[in-house]
């Protein structure tokens, strides 16, 4: 863990148990609970996680939500993201644990590298990086950031994160300091962490397509999100040729008794029962997403009742095995 290796990212097993092209998984994103207002209670999170992993749910998703804003409307599951990434690595064996996502600009580059790095060889290689440039307004002058700089921060940031997990004692100088004569530890479990870039993060897609590993993006309805996904493997084979870089999208759900239940639009996702969201995750797979974070906020029944349900009717048809 203390010198770079040339094990390929896609070899990672957070990142071979989430993707894997023309295949469509299904992650969940913390809090594992329905709520109102902005703070979630963030009770049972541990033995809910626990049994996704045992349902066969690809992944836990941890949110970077460093201040409460109450105008924002979430606070995502309330812990810093490294201090409960560390938790539920200990807690968990197997299902890969995914950031949606780390916010490059307000942090030091090598604060986030230490911290990704220090996850993924703690958790045996599950860590999966989205990363961002940052949407909430107050965040940035709290932590001293330009808001209009932050386009340029995400790039110029991850580009030093980047080459500290592939290099050992490289001098490396950006705009807010230098590192020479000392290292990064540790380095990943391979040669560098997956990271994918959510929404465009004041990025072309080009950029994006050219630099990341794969893209998170926003939930759109399927003719509208196979456009978002027809120019992303575009942009991906103009700028990589045909290396497999996976789509991923979030979806609020409120998943009703009834499984007929038709789909009604919510914020960001839909109110619709069991079948439907059967038939609805069969036409992402489809048009090529290959990732879907569901998102329970929204939700009228009991989480564990929700996931339990996913689990035993819907994740069946959605096996990475197959």
């Amino acid at each position: 863990m203390f010198t770079p290796n040339s094990i390929p990212y896609q070899q990672q097993p957070g990142f071979q148990r989430t993707y894997r092209q023309g295949r469509l998984s299904l992650g969940l994103f913390f809090p594992l609970e329905a709520f109102t207002g902005d703070t979630p209670s963030m009770l049972d999170q541990v033995s809910l996680a626990q049994n996704a992993e045992k349902l066969g749910f690809s992944a836990l998703w941890f949110r970077d939500v460093p201040l409460r804003d109450p105008s924002f409307g979430d606070s995502g599951q309330v812990f810093d993201p490294w201090v409960y990434l560390g938790f539920m690595a200990a807690h968990t064996h197997s299902i890969a644990l995914g950031t949606a996502s780390v916010i490059l600009p307000i942090r030091n580059p090598l604060h986030t590298a230490k911290a990704a790095t220090s996850v993924d060889q703690l958790s045996g290689g599950r860590l999966l990086l989205g990363v961002a440039s940052g949407d909430r307004p107050v965040e940035f002058p709290a932590f001293g950031v330009d808001p209009e700089q932050r386009g340029s921060l995400f790039r110029e940031y991850l580009k030093v994160f980047r080459e500290v997990q592939l290099s050992s004692f490289v001098p490396i100088t950006w705009s807010g300091g230098t590192l020479e004569g000392a290292d990064l530890i540790p380095k990943p479990t391979t040669a560098e962490i997956p990271f994918f870039v959510t929404g465009h993060s004041r990025q072309t897609l080009e950029w994006i397509a050219r630099y990341s590993h794969g893209w998170i993006s926003y939930p759109r309805p399927p003719k509208s999100q196979q456009v978002v996904v027809e120019n992303w493997r575009t942009a991906v084979r103009d700028e990589c040729g045909e290396l497999f870089k996976p789509f991923s999208q979030s979806l609020y759900l409120d998943l009703t008794d009834n499984p007929q239940t038709p789909p009604r639009p919510i914020h960001l996702g839909y109110q619709l029962g069991r079948h439907r969201l059967i038939a609805l995750l069969h036409i992402l797979q489809e048009i090529g997403v290959n990732h879907v974070i569901i998102n329970l906020k929204y939700g009228q029944r009991p989480a564990g009742e929700v996931v339990e349900e996913i689990g035993e009717f819907v994740l069946p048809d959605f096996a990475m095995s197959a």
